[in-house]
């Protein structure tokens, strides 16, 4: 899908760095791993690993709205995120209400709140809490987001791999090239429970589960606030296998351009040799810079392709390179990619 007039005007960040794209960015631009914790699976001596969201020092206000007093940490990250992407525009209620489309792309979801209310539930049906059944529903962080911000316009919630947010992206673009909205959020957000660090850890031992949330503000317009834009969005190419997960790898890889040394080149990849394979093959011979941010921050799912979109962005803001491609070969359904310049 090739994109024209589909501009980026701004970022935000939640993430195991911090609240915020500055954090984000700081801990990716070290490229050292961050630290890891420790998170207890019922019924193991042995822990998890895991890369936790830090509790904020200054709590955001927003978090004291009465929609997200009792929801779960996805919605917190989403919410917290998608502000910092809005920026001032947050500020023009009237407009944001209207015209502005919301997108969030999940892959686990609100898994905190499904594993209590079913553990509740196996416990004691007669006691489970209906108070904690809304927030299992793959929707409730866009949900959330919308009345926080009073937006009243398109709101989807993409459910799949990493590869969703790229999906997300698309979707978006296609909204704003048609007139449905005037401004688009596209956010990837995840949250840490031991159900998804046990899950990951049996097809992937040594990955290390983490969350937070990206988030793309897009517009159709080209304001002098805006520093990049959406050029492509590839195919999705979908995979079953290895074997057609490095086929699908190199079909996307094809129709993005080949590359330049001064471009960046964002990559889905994990430092493990075997699961990265599909991805490193495809790309062997980009010129460029690389940038594979899930090695410092973990494996946080549609949160992680949208961290490698919000930094490819940021380093376009920044003036540090001319265009960016993004690469995501996701969990287990699909290779997509992007690029901006």
């Amino acid at each position: 899908m090739v994109v024209s007039r589909v501009f980026v005007r701004g970022l935000g960040a939640v993430s195991p760095a911090g609240w915020s794209l500055p954090a984000l960015r700081a801990a990716a631009e070290h490229h050292e791993p961050l630290p890891v914790q420790s998170l207890a699976r019922p019924g193991w001596a042995e822990p998890l690993r895991v890369r936790q969201v830090p509790t904020p020092v200054d709590r955001p206000r927003i978090l004291a709205h009465p929609r997200l007093r009792r929801s779960s940490a996805i919605s917190h990250y989403a919410v917290a995120a998608a502000l910092e992407a809005l920026g001032p525009d947050v500020a023009d209620g009237a407009w944001v209400a209207e015209r502005l489309g919301i997108v969030v792309c999940v892959m686990a979801g609100s898994v905190c709140y499904s594993r209590r209310f079913f553990e509740e539930t196996l416990r004691d049906p007669a006691t489970a809490s209906p108070l904690v059944f809304p927030e299992t529903v793959f929707n409730a962080p866009a949900s959330h987001l919308a009345a926080c911000l009073g937006a009243g316009g398109s709101n989807y919630t993409l459910v799949g791999d990493n590869g969703a947010y790229l999906q997300g992206v698309a979707l978006a673009a296609d909204w704003l090239l048609n007139g449905r909205v005037a401004g688009c959020l596209v956010i990837g957000a995840e949250e840490t429970d031991w159900i998804m660090a046990d899950a990951l850890r049996l097809f992937r031992r040594r990955a290390v589960h983490s969350a937070g949330a990206g988030a793309l503000y897009l517009v159709a317009e080209d304001r002098a606030q805006t520093f990049a834009e959406l050029v492509a969005v590839t195919d999705a190419f979908s995979f079953a296998d290895r074997r057609e997960q490095v086929e699908a790898a190199r079909r996307m890889r094809a129709q993005l351009p080949a590359g330049a040394p001064g471009e960046l080149l964002c990559l889905s990849t994990r430092n493990l040799p075997g699961a990265d394979l599909a991805e490193e093959n495809a790309w062997g011979d980009w010129p460029g810079a690389r940038l594979a941010p899930k090695v410092v921050l973990g494996e946080a799912f549609t949160a992680a392709a949208a961290w490698q979109c919000v930094l490819a962005c940021e380093s376009l803001r920044r003036g540090k390179f001319k265009a960016a491609n993004v690469s995501v070969v996701g969990a287990s359904q699909q290779a997509i990619g992007a690029r901006f310049a």
